[in-house]
């Protein structure tokens, strides 16, 4: 594996490749991996020649700062599994090779509904600086493809929009959730979950569970309002629990048989998980 800090020398690398005709596939990461980002590089690999992995925790897409400083680093670890897992390059960049001017006063991009609506109203300005980091990484690194996972939904409906924007020929790959036995969707932040919240923890995928069982055309409140109080047994603090339409994400009220998807975010103490299912399973 190639290790590369400065964007111009990837930038040239990846040059190269593209000279040969081998197509690549990415996968951004803002590090602390997991099996999770592991499946990830190991679909690019079925999918693709070369593999490059970015580690880049981006300060912009914090609304709450506390959270940003208690965002896990284990980069040396996360090396290790890159490396064992056959990852060609990595890209670590520092926050001056990103934001060579500084974080303040950078570009808008109009997401429609998106920054509006659930991950959008709960962390305003979140998705202004996923897209501010992300087309600069697309800017750096001419890919092919592009895989993330399906925990981060929004953020991926986002991504296609923001490819759209920039009239990018990238194709983004949504990938299934990778979860833990007990259903726990995995993510860097689950680390910070004590004994007794990693537990508790669970209660979003039985909440969701209850959703994929309970699901009948007619209003979906009733089921909505269950799965909140599956959640509230389980010590969760609710930002959300919501229906919306798989391909546009405007909520739903009244289910007639179209594809939905339900999302979640709540809080265990500190700790802000999210997680989703599609509906119908």
């Amino acid at each position: 594996m190639i290790l590369f800090k400065k964007g111009k020398a990837i930038q040239h690398h990846i040059g190269e490749i593209n000279k040969t005709g081998l197509k690549i596939g990415w996968v951004p990461t803002m590090g602390a991996l997991h099996k999770g980002h592991l499946s990830l590089i190991q679909k690019a690999r079925d999918e693709c020649q070369q593999v490059v992995c970015s580690i880049f925790v981006n300060p912009t897409q914090f609304n709450d700062k506390k959270d940003f400083v208690k965002y896990p680093v284990t980069i040396e670890k996360d090396i290790q599994l890159l490396a064992e897992q056959g990852t060609d390059m990595l890209f670590l960049p520092d926050l001056e090779e990103i934001y060579p001017n500084g974080t303040d006063g950078l570009e808008h991009y109009d997401l429609g509904n998106f920054d509006k609506i659930f991950e959008g109203k709960f962390r305003p300005g979140h998705f202004q600086g996923v897209c501010q980091v992300m087309s600069r990484f697309i800017h750096l690194l001419d890919v092919q493809d592009l895989y993330m996972g399906q925990k981060d939904f929004q953020q991926c409906m986002v991504i296609n929009r923001l490819l759209q924007l920039l009239n990018s020929t990238i194709k983004l790959h949504r990938c299934p959730t990778e979860r833990e036995p007990d259903g726990l969707a995995m993510s860097s932040r689950n680390i910070r979950l004590n004994d007794a919240e990693r537990k508790d923890a669970a209660g979003i995928y039985q909440a969701l569970n209850y959703l994929q069982n309970n699901l009948i055309t007619g209003p979906m409140e009733p089921i909505l309002n269950e799965a909140r109080i599956i959640l509230q047994k389980k010590h969760f603090i609710i930002d959300y629990v919501a229906a919306a339409d798989a391909s546009t994400l405007y909520p739903v009220e009244f289910w007639d048989g179209q594809q939905l998807v339900a999302l979640i975010a709540a809080y265990q103490n500190e700790v802000r998980l999210i997680d989703n299912v599609l509906l119908p399973s």
